[in-house]
């Protein structure tokens, strides 16, 4: 199966996060539309640009000149100092909106991740994907990012330092040549400024000559690095999404719907589907949950929702089907939906649980069918079975 890595990369992050934090806290003024940098001590002389604004961009403001120049171009230009705990919240909010996609996530640096999407697909494809979590970051957190498509990291990671800002972008191995070999060899992914003018000497300008270079000269003339410049320019990376395993607080799942839907019956449906996949991951990480929330948003955008306990802590996927429905029964008025989505609370581990005096032969039973199901799942993929309640339902859904 040919892997589905997606690359995010939050754009003009350090200058994005401090605009939205100032917002948040009652400030009028959207640094983002106006000549404005991020950057250090300015009564210093020493200090660098990190960040700027598109209009200070205009005025030939550029990151890493010093903010004494960076005012010879722009008297005017506002300069405000970062601060690495609001980068780190919204970094963390990032975060916490792309583990409702996939647990396989890396943070390869504080506004970067790197997913792996390969088991998580569902029904949807990679690109209906990074489509839904675009608009959801947009939407609910308030900046854009760059996401690239590909079957590795290298390939997405280029991808996504296309054009900009708020772009996907694809880099599959049948478009290299035509997307990255044309590239200036400067723009090949962890090429040292250093090694720029050593290939430029071997005639070696752009990442297609690199690609279609010699590897025993490469290797004589630059080792290891060599070959592996080679690799990485005819799109070879072998390596996994290097994902930290976290004990999980909240598992969710939410589908923004193809088109609204307004009755009760093909919403139930839909939640069966999103109560299946919750629950599959709860027994991944062998958690279970006290409390279960459904949430509800309206084609006008008006978000509600309701939650409620658990009669018993579990991951089993029929109780959590029922408590969501009844969840959703009870808050329903009839409106056309857009989205809707379910989120077990309060997890914890099922070793620690306690055990219900009043299991029935019924909840055993329905646990070894969803652990056999769970079995075959992992053999044969997510697709391989599904619930006869969820047959011919994925037309009318979009999984993130």
């Amino acid at each position: 199966m040919e892997r589905q890595i997606m690359h995010i990369d939050v754009n003009n992050a350090f200058l994005s996060w401090f605009a939205i934090w100032r917002l948040k806290n009652g400030e009028e003024i959207d640094i983002r539309e106006i000549p404005s940098i991020i950057g250090g001590d300015e009564s210093r002389r020493a200090g660098i640009v990190l960040a700027k604004s598109n209009i200070a961009k205009q005025f030939g403001i550029v990151t890493g000149e010093t903010i004494f120049q960076a005012r010879k171009k722009c008297p005017n230009v506002k300069v405000f100092q970062g601060d690495y705990k609001i980068y780190r919240e919204y970094s963390d909010k990032l975060y916490k909106l792309l583990l409702d996609y996939t647990d396989k996530i890396e943070r390869y640096s504080v506004d970067e991740c790197f997913l792996d999407m390969t088991e998580y697909l569902m029904k949807s494809t990679l690109m209906d994907k990074a489509k839904e979590i675009r608009k959801r970051v947009n939407e609910e957190l308030g900046f854009t990012v760059n996401i690239g498509l590909s079957s590795n990291k290298l390939l997405a990671k280029m991808a996504s330092d296309f054009e900009k800002p708020n772009k996907i972008h694809t880099l599959y191995t049948n478009e290299i040549e035509e997307k990255m070999w044309t590239l200036p060899i400067r723009d090949l992914f962890m090429l040292g400024r250093k090694t720029v003018p050593k290939l430029y000497n071997m005639n070696i300008k752009t990442i297609g000559d690199l690609a279609k270079a010699d590897i025993e000269q490469l290797i004589n003339k630059f080792g290891k690095h060599g070959k592996i410049m080679w690799e990485y320019a005819n799109g070879i990376d072998l390596s996994d999404v290097a994902y930290k395993y976290e004990e999980p607080k909240s598992i969710g799942n939410s589908t923004t719907l193809a088109k609204d839907i307004q009755d009760l019956e093909s919403l139930n449906e839909v939640l069966l589907a999103l109560a299946e996949h919750v629950a599959y991951r709860l027994r991944k990480y062998n958690m279970i949950a006290n409390v279960i929330n459904v949430g509800l948003r309206t084609k006008d955008f008006k978000d509600f929702s309701h939650q409620g306990k658990l009669y018993i802590p579990t991951a089993n996927t029929k109780d959590i089907y029922l408590k969501s429905k009844e969840l959703l029964n009870s808050m329903y008025k009839g409106e056309a939906i857009r989205l809707i989505s379910l989120r077990a609370d309060k997890l914890i581990n099922k070793n620690e649980g306690q055990i219900s005096l009043f299991n029935t032969k019924d909840e055993k039973k329905q646990e070894k069918l969803d652990k056999t199901l769970d079995e075959l799942k992992e053999k044969y993929g997510y697709l391989s079975i599904t619930r006869a309640g969820k047959l011919g339902i994925e037309k009318n859904i979009k999984f993130k």
